[in-house]
């Protein structure tokens, strides 16, 4: 009989974990760039995927191709009962509020951007402090002293990172200079590989010889017109350093893929909340990334002065200035 009891009560439990599972459908709406833009996108990618291995939940997704798509597949995922749905991209935000209004009992999750509803969580970066890091990097690894910023849409987002990772440059070594480029101004920007090498080929004409990118999927452009000169590239948001071994010096990791995990398993344990989420260095949001593709391209000494600018960043001696917060840099 207590055998019996053992059993009907591990039966039970596991009939619980599956029926908690199977009340979340979760799915994710892409930016534009595509699920493999190999590095915002496939963030999010990775982090489902990751989900649906862990937890054996399927989920459905959708890319999208204009912006009048955004609206349509969000509701589309709501009326078919799909929940969690998250967002990915601030330009999902004037969709994500008329969609999230209509349907108030579906949970949304948007990333990189604010929508203050009570079905809405939103969930943002510290992209200031990992672009830090890499300037660092990218200022101790330079030979000619010039290194360069590729950006995708030319919004003040990108120049959060822009600017973080010129004061990184700078605190590294006073006397660099930074050169910085936008890909456009329209969304078509986060998908154009040929005008991103392009513009890291003007930057390498002019002396640098390390390229910072924070395009989508128009970095991979950047990355192979610096594999193509000899010169170093730095990827973003995913961990981009296989793309092209011992030519990416590393990658400013915005984890993206996180996020989406969480998203979907906090929907799942019903610990999911609305209001806003902010991931720096200190809670594990951003970081740089150091793996068989690039390390030796990493000295000792590197790796000591990013440990010391990661560690004074969290502890609060060493403040990085967020260019969101006033439209301006300082360097």
């Amino acid at each position: 009989m207590k055998k019996l009891l053992t059993s009907m009560v591990a039966a039970v439990a596991c009939y619980a974990g599956v029926a908690s599972a199977a009340e979340i459908n979760p799915a994710v709406v892409y930016d534009m760039g595509g699920r493999f833009d190999r590095s915002f996108n496939q963030g999010a990618y990775n982090g489902a995927e990751k989900y649906k291995a862990d937890k054996g939940v399927e989920y459905r997704d959708f890319e999208i191709q204009n912006d009048s798509q955004r609206e349509q597949a969000m509701r589309n995922f709501a009326r078919r009962g799909m929940n969690p749905i998250v967002a990915i991209g601030f330009s999902q935000a004037s969709a994500l509020e008329k969609v999230a209004t209509e349907f108030p009992d579906t949970k949304f999750t948007i990333v990189d951007m604010v929508v203050d509803l009570p079905n809405v969580q939103s969930v943002v970066f510290k992209e200031h402090e990992g672009s830090f890091l890499v300037g660092v990097l990218a200022a101790m690894a330079s030979k000619t002293g010039k290194v360069g910023f590729i950006g995708g849409m030319d919004i003040p987002l990108i120049r959060k990172f822009a600017c973080g990772y010129a004061q990184g440059v700078k605190h590294a070594n006073g006397d660099a200079e930074v050169f910085q480029n936008m890909t456009g101004t329209t969304g078509a920007a986060w998908n154009d590989p040929v005008k991103g090498g392009e513009l890291a080929k003007s930057q390498f004409d002019r002396g640098a010889d390390v390229v910072y990118h924070a395009a989508g999927g128009t970095g991979v452009g950047v990355l192979q017109a610096a594999a193509d000169a000899g010169k170093l590239g730095i990827g973003v948001d995913s961990n981009q350093n296989a793309l092209h071994p011992g030519s990416v010096l590393t990658s400013m990791l915005k984890r993206v893929d996180v996020a989406v995990y969480e998203a979907f398993d906090a929907a799942a344990n019903d610990t999911w909340k609305p209001g806003v989420t902010v991931l720096g260095l200190a809670e594990g949001g951003v970081d740089w990334a150091l793996d068989e593709n690039n390390e030796k391209l990493i000295t000792d000494d590197m790796k000591a002065a990013v440990a010391k600018a990661k560690e004074d960043i969290i502890s609060g001696n060493l403040e990085v200035h967020d260019y969101m917060s006033d439209s301006a840099c300082p360097m």
